[in-house]
């Protein structure tokens, strides 16, 4: 009996907790398995996007095929479950696996001929191109957000998110204003480390809005870019847009 490892993903945390995607996806492995007369050494399961390296599990069980004797055969659902980016892609290509492609019905290793591993790697372009249009269009929608007065997303450390007619803004939020608006000021000294106005603030009691304390990069983001919001101006990849609807709740007189 040859031995094989399964590989299941998805994208995000929400998509695991609905419980159902990575389950059906090890119930499809596990049953080709015994029917194809595998025996399951390891599974690997990742809750996180392909579109760049350093996937937990995938790292993982790229180690263990790397030094496992007798490379088992990898079963995966389908290309864009494996990887969305090229790296990932020829990290596994070098290590001369057999892929099972289960639900596209494909095998690919070392004796595939050349126009099966040349509709592998099209579909593998397809998959980081799916992903590269997301990210385009998600962008696109920002900056057309911001371009009309509109705060695109939730609302900074220090403010919260509100709707004045048909146009979602933020205002400064008036349980923590106070809090922020001495951590900006530490911040602009420049004789505080971040990690000292982490503790201060927190020994102050200033949480973020789900609750929890605010970590050290959020605390940087914040800071350095106030003195943006003190102009009404936001950045949103690389494109800096004004209006005179957004300048009104970014203005100094509502700065935290």
């Amino acid at each position: 009996m040859s031995r094989a490892v399964i590989y299941a993903r998805v994208s995000s945390k929400e998509q695991a907790d609905e419980g159902f995607s990575i389950p059906a996806q090890l119930k499809l492995l596990r049953q080709y398995a015994a029917e194809h007369d595998f025996e399951v050494a390891r599974e690997f399961t990742d809750v996180e996007t392909a579109k760049r390296t350093g996937r937990v599990a995938f790292d993982e069980m790229v180690q263990y095929l790397g030094r496992v004797k007798g490379r088992p055969a990898l079963l995966v659902e389908k290309t864009d479950r494996l990887y969305r980016n090229f790296r990932d892609y020829v990290t596994l290509d070098e290590l001369d696996l057999e892929v099972h492609l289960v639900k596209e019905g494909s095998v690919l290793s070392d004796d595939s001929r050349s126009n099966e591993k040349f509709m592998h790697g099209i579909k593998v372009l397809m998959a980081k191109n799916y992903v590269d249009n997301l990210s385009e269009e998600a962008s696109k929608g920002m900056r057309e957000k911001a371009e009309q007065g509109i705060w695109p997303s939730s609302a900074p450390l220090g403010y919260v998110n509100v709707k004045i007619g048909d146009k979602r803004i933020i205002a400064a939020d008036p349980e923590r204003a106070d809090l922020v608006r001495r951590m900006f000021e530490w911040y602009a000294r420049g004789d505080c480390s971040i990690e000292e106005i982490r503790e201060r603030i927190c020994a102050e009691g200033l949480t973020t809005c789900r609750g929890g304390p605010p970590s050290k990069s959020t605390i940087e983001a914040d800071s350095s870019g106030r003195a943006e919001l003190t102009t009404g101006t936001t950045s949103h990849s690389s494109q800096r847009s004004s209006s005179r609807e957004s300048s009104k709740p970014f203005g100094k007189a509502t700065i935290p």
